[in-house]
């Protein structure tokens, strides 16, 4: 149980993260508009989480995989945010 709320804390702190990044700091870089750039992120953020995970008891190589895909997903989101000029505000 503790391996899932730790899993779940780290992709949702991944997803946010990479998505403010993108919205906030990388608003101006064309690289991260392709639509390769989500999968590299990600691929990269599993590849520099594997070796981490057998340190770590609670944790696996699915956590680094759910991590990897959560940042992906977040690096996707936060340039469509910028593609479409709402900045990641809500509407209704």
């Amino acid at each position: 149980m503790l391996g899932l709320i730790i899993s779940g804390a780290l992709a949702l702190a991944g997803f946010v993260t990479s998505r403010n990044w993108v919205r906030n700091r990388l608003r101006y870089v064309d690289a991260v508009q392709k639509p390769l750039a989500p999968l590299v992120v990600g691929a990269l953020c599993a590849a520099i989480a594997w070796p981490v995970t057998w340190l770590l008891p609670f944790v696996g190589v699915g956590t680094a995989l759910l991590l990897g895909a959560s940042v992906g997903v977040g690096v996707a989101t936060g340039a469509r945010d910028i593609r479409r000029g709402n900045a990641g505000l809500l509407e209704p």
